[in-house]
């Protein structure tokens, strides 16, 4: 690609910015008076509670329909966001950088004693930026950590499916591409119908929102998770019955593993007693999870995690590794988050931890690692 062009396609537009901010802005609409179950999360340390209405699956559908009309009426073109990708793409990462400079700043100026706004300053500014300084921060009401990665994961299907449209316009639609759109459209409409267990996650719980999760929820999610529709756009790949089998087995146990995992910690937060797989559950030191599948492996969710990512690639052959982006990322961020998690859970749960980790001696992968 020429330089020029590349550089022109990467340079925001009002219409990107303005596409940006209308999808923003339904988000906020419609997630505050759409309805949806009110869920209430983990107690933090100043034994305050949030709560999240969890309607990312109505606000979704809703709005896949109003496209959809929209683009029967001519008034929307089905292909839009796939035409602006790369100004998209510049335009949210530029969003990214501001809101979390101002995230920084208003939590600088922060006097707030709550556990959700309480300031944690380093001192260092990058590190500061980077990580966060307030653990749930608000804006006009609306939590922004839950509001980000909602507006990650539908961006995703917004995406997929925008390609989709313009494959099926340009008479390129094949079997790789759609094995893939399924997957991915399988995978986001289930984190949205089971968005309430989002809530118990890491993220929302322990991390503070800057810029690594702002960045990550907005921009690396839709745009490099999407990475393999835009390259069964121009590719064309042929694959044979075997392989289809294949991709979809690893599909399928890999949400299985992923499912189960995270359904199974977040029923046990909710209710330590509830049974696991028919049995009363295996608890460490009244803390830990050691049943179901959180008795194979202490990240066991991880595996699942990497089966799926590697069903979204799988469908674009072997040819390149430009579509293995997202399954090689994710597995050394994996690797790194797994490592981190330990020392976290080591220094929190001290000896329970070990006990833990005796009686679950495999990290992610069972018998191996």
């Amino acid at each position: 690609m020429d330089l020029n062009l590349l550089f022109n396609s990467l340079s925001p537009s009002w219409t990107s910015a303005v596409m940006l901010l209308s999808f923003f802005l339904y988000l906020a609409t419609v997630g505050s008076i759409l309805p949806g179950k009110l869920v209430p999360g983990v107690t933090l340390s100043d034994g305050t509670r949030l709560h999240y209405r969890c309607n990312g699956l109505l606000s979704l559908l809703l709005l896949v329909l109003l496209l959809g009309v929209g683009w029967q009426t001519n008034l929307v073109s089905p292909t839009a966001i796939a035409d602006r990708g790369l100004e998209l793409l510049s335009t949210t990462f530029i969003f990214s950088v501001l809101v979390t400079l101002w995230l920084y700043l208003v939590g600088c100026n922060s006097r707030a004693k709550s556990s959700s706004l309480k300031p944690h300053v380093s001192g260092n500014i990058i590190h500061d930026w980077w990580f966060g300084i307030q653990l749930n921060p608000e804006f006009l009401g609306i939590d922004l950590k839950f509001f980000f990665v909602r507006a990650g994961m539908m961006g995703w299907l917004l995406i997929n499916l925008s390609v989709l449209a313009k494959c099926i316009l340009e008479a390129k639609l094949s079997q790789s591409m759609i094995l893939y759109q399924l997957f991915c459209g399988l995978y986001i409409l289930d984190y949205f119908f089971f968005e309430e267990f989002m809530t118990s996650t890491w993220d929302i719980i322990a991390e503070r929102l800057g810029f690594m999760l702002v960045f990550g929820d907005l921009v690396f999610i839709p745009f490099t998770f999407s990475i393999q529709s835009w390259w069964l756009l121009t590719n064309k790949v042929e694959l044979t019955t075997a392989a289809v089998i294949a991709n979809c087995l690893v599909f399928l146990i890999g949400y299985m593993v992923f499912r189960g995992a995270n359904k199974q910690k977040h029923l046990f937060k909710k209710d330590p007693k509830a049974p696991i797989w028919g049995r009363p559950p295996k608890v460490i030191g009244g803390k830990l999870l050691a049943s179901g599948y959180w008795g194979i492996a202490r990240h066991c969710n991880y595996l699942g995690d990497l089966l799926l990512a590697s069903s979204f690639s799988l469908p674009c052959g072997i040819s390149s590794v430009v579509p293995y982006f997202y399954p090689i990322y994710l597995l050394i961020l994996l690797i790194w988050r797994e490592r981190r998690d330990e020392a976290r859970c080591a220094q929190k749960y001290k000896d329970v931890w070990a006990e833990y980790r005796k009686l679950v001696p495999y990290r992610i992968l069972p018998y191996v690692y």
